[in-house]
């Protein structure tokens, strides 16, 4: 009698879950809007050209920001899409293979980084693998040591701007200010 009800209670629960999930999907919109990867010096990029093993290499995009291909050269990788990295090797190869087929993988992602530094219990830098406000890159530095001006933290922009935040506001919600790839974050 007990496998009878639990199988038919197992049954109406599969009937309920399917009708909940069968109706139009519930869409969750993200506030920032997503941004297509650009590469960044020091990244790892795989080049593959199908059907030609010896034009396909994993390489690191240079300080220069270029990467070294047979048959192609030097080319300009940095700040590039992989869709726009693999369009110029198509370009590159026209004229020497037959309907190049390029694909372009980022193998590692290591030129976008952030700095904390001053009076966080681990200073350095950290990967910025998405996007990240100063609360998370304080987080990822162990926090404010212990005679850290709160009210005092400074966010040193890459373009060269400057903003002053509290840290109070900061954990509080009252401030959310995003990080991007070259910014430097000081705690005096």
């Amino acid at each position: 009698m007990r496998i009878a009800f639990g199988s038919v209670a197992a049954a109406f629960l599969a009937t309920a879950v399917g009708c909940a999930h069968g109706g139009e999907a519930t869409k969750v919109e993200d506030s920032q809007p997503v941004r297509e990867y650009r590469i960044a010096r020091e990244d790892v990029v795989e080049v593959s050209v199908w059907k030609e093993p010896d034009l396909s290499r994993t390489l690191p995009v240079r300080p220069d920001g270029k990467i070294t291909l047979p048959l192609v050269g030097d080319l300009d990788a940095a700040g590039k899409t992989p869709a726009e990295l693999e369009s110029a090797v198509q370009q590159k190869l026209s004229g020497l293979v037959r309907d190049p087929r390029v694909t372009v993988l980022v193998r590692d992602i290591n030129g976008s980084r952030v700095y904390v530094t001053g009076m966080v219990a681990h200073p350095g830098a950290f990967a910025l693998r998405s996007s990240m406000d100063v609360l998370q890159a304080l987080a990822m530095a162990g926090g404010l040591a212990e005679f850290a001006d709160r009210g005092e933290i400074a966010i040193l922009h890459a373009d060269g701007t400057r903003h002053v935040v509290d840290y109070d506001d900061l954990v509080n919600g009252k401030v959310r200010r995003k990080l991007s790839s070259g910014d430097t974050v000081v705690v005096p």
